[in-house]
């Protein structure tokens, strides 16, 4: 199978499993013991721990091991709105991932004002109606670092400085998700005070995530318990997926040039062979203002779930958005909020390239799509 699906789940890397096997077995103690087989896996995680906060320019203390990138965007966006006892204004925007949007439904049912700002039709967030939404009672700001769906990326540092500006105790997150693989994060460079990722999004196990929380920024938890992360989120430590994340995100790093060029050269042949045979073909994002392993494209006259099947049968892996949304009936929000129609939405999919990928993919991948088109239109 050709696997363009990577914004969904990438293969974990081999070293990631050679880092995790000896916690499959001969370090098997619960972190938050006393005894020698405890310790073992106490410092395996702490060890963890300063790897992730380096890679990030955080500090180690900053970083809280989570359950996935959901569990991670619960935390701070219900975590910082609830902080102190208050019930603070949430501001985010309309093409947020799921776990971002339904976590502020949830905090609007408790009595949390929420904002969702708008965006262009390129998918790019109105700055002015994000920022006109800011006032002294909003507690949290959230702003995904790039898109899921279309890749697009958002000026998270210029959206940040804004609401310092306005705002200083407002506290700023970034699902960072999809972008750690592509691009250079630094917590300060961006401006962020937290910072969501999940491991397999980027080579790592699936099942964990963590939350970058800047030092003196306060959260409710939302798991209650045995008081672990420094009270933040209770649970006994995945020591194993802790550590198969850090090695993905080390690995991640020092491949990502190699990354870059190989996917972006993929994706540019992908993309201009199909041109060639559909010239009607939209690409639903600016050239130079995306991620380079998404293509979301728009087919016209073509329903995406028949080309998906067709993709299907011809060992073709891609989507039509995001893999939190399989099976809905209703269209992506995402595309709502770029003013696309029920009609249009529906003749998109996503094409997604990952660190398996050749340069070769590409063009290997717009022959079989091209292939899969006839008789459709």
């Amino acid at each position: 199978m050709l696997y363009l699906d990577h914004a969904a789940t990438t293969p974990m890397r081999p070293e990631v499993w050679e880092a995790m096997s000896p916690h499959a077995g001969e370090v098997y103690g619960n972190a938050s013991g006393s005894h020698r087989a405890a310790r073992l896996a106490k410092n395996a995680l702490e060890e963890a721990r300063e790897r992730a906060a380096a890679l990030l320019g955080a500090q180690p203390l900053e970083i809280v091991f989570t359950g996935g990138g959901t569990e991670a965007d619960n935390l701070a966006v219900q975590g910082a709105a609830l902080a102190g006892g208050r019930r603070g204004a949430v501001v985010t925007t309309a093409i947020e991932h799921e776990a971002v949007l339904e976590t502020a439904a949830f905090l609007e049912g408790l009595g949390c004002p929420v904002h969702l700002a708008g965006v262009d039709q390129m998918g790019v967030v109105d700055l002015d109606d994000l920022a006109g939404a800011i006032d002294e009672e909003t507690a949290v700001v959230s702003v995904m670092s790039a898109n899921n769906e279309t890749g697009v990326c958002q000026p998270i540092r210029q959206i940040s400085d804004a609401v310092k500006s306005i705002n200083p105790a407002a506290v700023m997150h970034t699902d960072a998700v999809q972008s750690f693989i592509s691009q250079d994060l630094n917590v300060d460079s961006l401006g962020v005070d937290l910072l969501s990722l999940a491991a397999h999004k980027f080579g790592g196990p699936k099942g964990v995530g963590l939350l970058y929380v800047r030092s003196g920024v306060g959260l409710e938890p939302v798991l209650h318990g045995g008081g672990q992360e420094l009270g933040r989120r209770s649970g006994t430590h995945n020591v194993m997926g802790a550590v198969g994340m850090v090695k993905a995100m080390e690995l991640t790093t020092a491949d990502r040039e190699r990354f870059r060029s190989d996917v972006g050269s993929a994706r540019s042949e992908f993309e201009e062979a199909l041109l060639r045979a559909v010239p009607d073909l939209e690409i639903n994002a600016p050239l130079d203002g995306r991620l380079v392993q998404h293509s979301h494209l728009r087919i016209p006259e073509v329903r995406n779930e028949t080309l998906l099947v067709r993709l299907d049968q011809r060992d073709l892996a891609v989507s039509a958005g995001s893999s939190c949304q399989s099976g809905a009936a209703d269209i992506s929000h995402v595309l709502a909020a770029m003013g696309f129609d029920d009609e249009r939405a529906r003749q998109c999919l996503r094409f997604s390239f990952g660190w398996t990928t050749a340069p070769e993919d590409g063009p290997a991948a717009a022959a079989i799509l091209v292939e899969a088109l006839e008789g459709l239109r």
